[in-house]
């Protein structure tokens, strides 16, 4: 399709990328006409890759034959709009660091049964509110093996476009979906469950007990509070990072990568 150029922020053709707020293109009233923004020609691919429908695509001209050609090239009946970087920063508020940006239909949510089936480690974010925790938490996730990500109500929404840059896309490697019944619908499919706290009864993270179990659901909850104590009171297991220099907490995130890697190693390797 030729590129449409755009002179004006104010055009509606590109109200999707302007005009909208992260709630208005999550649709929750109508979730199967939902919209996200990706952003970066890596993150793109990705998507892409993995199956997602796009919709538009903004970029800057210069990308248009260089960085987005190939993307371009993947959806030949996809509007492409473009402009000048000053039209860009304008219609989006910012300075865009990649140059490329690519609405997208949200993808159907899978079922908590379906995520379990074949699983045997899986993470629960429990009210992370923070987009680049919620991102980061992702990429190490798919990196460090997970199986799945559940996210409780109150979690934040991964597809938000700067979680997805943070995850770099791995928000699309892994499956994920959200948990309606708490850590107790996944001990339904045979998972104990992991609080991550700290604990005068929690259990080392390097205890060859936790690597015995078969399916392991770690939860991971928000900065400053934690997870609620009716939470780890319900857990099978409370497991601490040990820590050093008076330090008493690690940044979510950072917790989340030591799990992972940790828990999803053979008991052998120790």
């Amino acid at each position: 399709m030729t590129p449409i150029e755009i002179a004006s922020s104010c055009d509606p053709r590109i109200k999707v990328f302007a005009g909208l707020t992260e709630a208005q293109l999550r649709n929750s009233l109508h979730p199967e006409e939902g919209i996200f923004i990706a952003e970066s020609p890596k993150v793109i691919r990705v998507a892409l890759d993995s199956g997602v429908e796009p919709t538009a695509l903004l970029c800057e001209r210069r990308h248009i034959g260089g960085d987005a050609a190939d993307i371009i090239a993947r959806m030949p009946d996809v509007p492409v709009y473009t402009g000048s970087r000053e039209v860009l920063a304008a219609i989006t508020g910012y300075t865009l660091t990649r140059g490329v940006l690519c609405a997208m239909r949200r993808p159907s949510l899978p079922s908590v049964e379906s995520l379990c089936r074949n699983a045997g480690r899986v993470v629960v974010i429990d009210d992370v509110s923070d987009t680049t925790n919620i991102g980061s938490i992702f990429r190490s996730a798919a990196a460090l093996g997970m199986d799945a990500v559940f996210l409780t109500p109150t979690a934040c929404d991964p597809l938000n476009r700067r979680a997805i840059r943070v995850s770099m896309g791995s928000v699309f490697l892994i499956p994920w979906t959200r948990l309606r019944g708490g850590i107790g619908e996944l001990r339904g499919y045979g998972f104990k469950s992991v609080a991550m706290a700290l604990r005068h009864n929690s259990v080392d993270i390097s205890d060859p007990i936790l690597k015995r179990e078969p399916k392991l659901a770690i939860v991971m909850g928000t900065e400053g509070e934690g997870l609620p104590i009716s939470t780890i009171d319900s857990a099978d297991y409370v497991v601490k990072i040990p820590m050093h220099h008076s330090v008493d907490s690690l940044n979510v995130a950072a917790a989340s990568a030591i799990a992972f890697y940790e828990l999803t190693r053979p008991i052998n390797s120790n």
